[in-house]
């Protein structure tokens, strides 16, 4: 058995290292036991680690550990894991591929830059689904540091998730978003019909002019983390969230960036896309990931 294992930071849906939200990758995954891999996502500290294994029914397998406990899926992670598996060369100039998670098997695209060669990932999401919120808003409010009346008059507070559940909760503006103080340790308690679930505020009023959305992401207390910077999971179920609430996607689809980590100085976007599929919505999330660096741990 080996006596370390390397990780790799990459920070998704980012321009430049610094940026977008850090993710770490283990490429070798295979001889890791359960606990050693929760105990290095402990150790490494980030939102999300990420260990990828061989599978038998897609291209990869992807386990996404925060410091607390394993998740079903996470979107950054999986670009990060993507890219570093880009870098390694272990897609080998593929365009499509499937990862194995315990959300599903989800279908990758990838497209390459002609001039720089750098890839960027599209991601395929779970359906989406809607949940009615039963709690209250001045209490929700007050656990995130907020008065009531910052909370959106007319848009709804429901559960959505495309692969994992949180509550989205549209607030009036830029500004109730930088008030924010969330208080995680409530969040259980206030999410009775999900406790587990995390919280997505988000506004319409944006930072970026080619961005539609602002969100942040605050982190179920059970995660061992408070805020995640940049939210790939979550951005496609604002998308869906648009289409469901705000204005329903043309038959051609609807395509919007969501904006998120510029309160804690890591600016990032994830764009996505929503197309009607009949009755359902097809949701893909899509972005890049740079390298930061490379170290590694024992075991």
């Amino acid at each position: 058995m080996r006596a370390e294992t390397t990780i790799l930071h990459y920070d998704a849906f980012a321009g430049e290292p610094g940026q977008g939200n850090p993710g770490g990758v283990v490429l070798h995954a295979e001889d890791l036991a359960d606990g050693q891999m929760l105990e290095l996502a402990a150790r490494v500290g980030f939102n999300e680690t990420c260990f990828v294994l061989p599978s038998e029914q897609a291209g990869f397998r992807i386990r996404y550990f925060t410091p607390g406990h394993e998740m079903d899926l996470c979107g950054h992670g999986t670009i990060a894991c993507l890219a570093a598996l880009e870098t390694a060369g272990r897609l080998d100039g593929l365009d499509r591929l499937t990862i194995e998670t315990l959300a599903g098997v989800l279908p990758i695209r990838i497209s390459r830059d002609a001039g720089s060669g750098k890839a960027s990932f599209v991601m395929r999401q779970a359906s989406p689904r809607f949940l009615p919120f039963g709690g209250s808003r001045a209490e929700l409010a007050d656990a995130l540091g907020l008065q009531e009346q910052d909370l959106h008059p007319d848009l709804p507070i429901v559960y959505g998730s495309t692969g994992i559940w949180t509550l989205c909760v549209p607030v009036r503006g830029l500004d109730a978003c930088a008030r924010m103080r969330p208080d995680n340790r409530r969040f259980p308690e206030l999410l009775a019909e999900l406790p587990r679930a995390s919280l997505h505020p988000f506004c319409l009023e944006t930072v970026h002019a080619d961005a539609r959305l602002h969100a942040r992401h605050f982190s179920s207390p059970y995660s061992g983390t408070i805020e995640d910077p940049v939210t790939g999971t979550a951005s496609g179920v604002l998308g869906a969230y648009w289409d469901r609430f705000i204005e329903a996607a043309p038959p051609e689809g609807l395509r919007l960036t969501v904006e998120q980590g510029q309160e804690v100085g890591r600016d990032g976007k994830v764009h996505v896309t929503v197309v009607p599929r009949g009755s359902e919505r097809e949701v893909e999330i899509s972005g890049s990931a740079v390298f930061v660096r490379e170290w590694t741990l024992p075991i």
